[in-house]
């Protein structure tokens, strides 16, 4: 199949990143599927669906944040790219993406990301000032093994997909349990992307 031509949004929102944005992107395409990263239908929309969809969040993040099943590297490794100022931890059980991951952050130089192979459950808690994951799971499911991990007053930044609502509803136990506070649904990327990023924030308190 035949990748995904770069969208001319893609330079505005990577700013002077944009050669490591498309570098990452070339090599997610060349190996992605023969490692196991990413589906055979996902190159014609791997920019779009993937990484844009991955980096219109960057100016979400600061400080110290961690991405868990990090796997491919969406969000973590774009994030990483757009945001050379934050320190990031790519948390990643399976070994297979584990050398996925270190390899690309050797690669493309990303002196401001550490790969972790770990369970996220195994990770000392409340060392970071943001937490994030993208499709690993639903919220209710999620928060265990995130909200711990945020420091108190940090806050979770969860990239969802279309039933992001419902499940902050079906969530309302867990959230309560784990003190997250002022959750919202919010939409990124309208006007300026083809799809959408959904994405759900709340607030740990310790």
């Amino acid at each position: 199949m035949t990748v995904e031509v770069e969208p001319d949004v893609a330079a505005s929102l990577f700013g002077d990143r944009i050669e490591v944005a498309r570098a990452f992107t070339a090599n997610l395409a060349a190996q992605g599927e023969e490692r196991g990263l990413i589906g055979p239908l996902e190159l014609p929309r791997l920019w779009t669906r993937h990484v844009l969809n991955s980096a219109i969040a960057a100016p979400l993040f600061h400080g110290s944040a961690a991405d868990i099943g990090s796997g491919a590297g969406l969000p973590g490794l774009v994030l990483a790219i757009a945001r050379p100022d934050v320190s990031w931890t790519l948390i990643e059980p399976m070994e297979r993406r584990v050398a996925w991951l270190s390899e690309q952050v050797s690669e493309l130089g990303l002196s401001n990301a550490t790969v972790l192979r770990a369970r996220a459950e195994d990770v000392p808690a409340g060392q970071f000032d943001v937490v994030t994951a993208r499709a690993v799971s639903a919220l209710r499911t999620l928060l265990p093994w995130t909200a711990p991990l945020v420091r108190d007053g940090g806050e979770l930044v969860l990239l969802k997909g279309q039933n992001a609502a419902a499940e902050i509803d079906a969530a309302a136990k867990p959230l309560k349990k784990f003190k997250v506070s002022d959750v919202r649904l919010e939409v990124l990327g309208e006007g300026v992307l083809a799809e959408t990023t959904r994405v759900v924030r709340g607030t740990v308190r310790g």
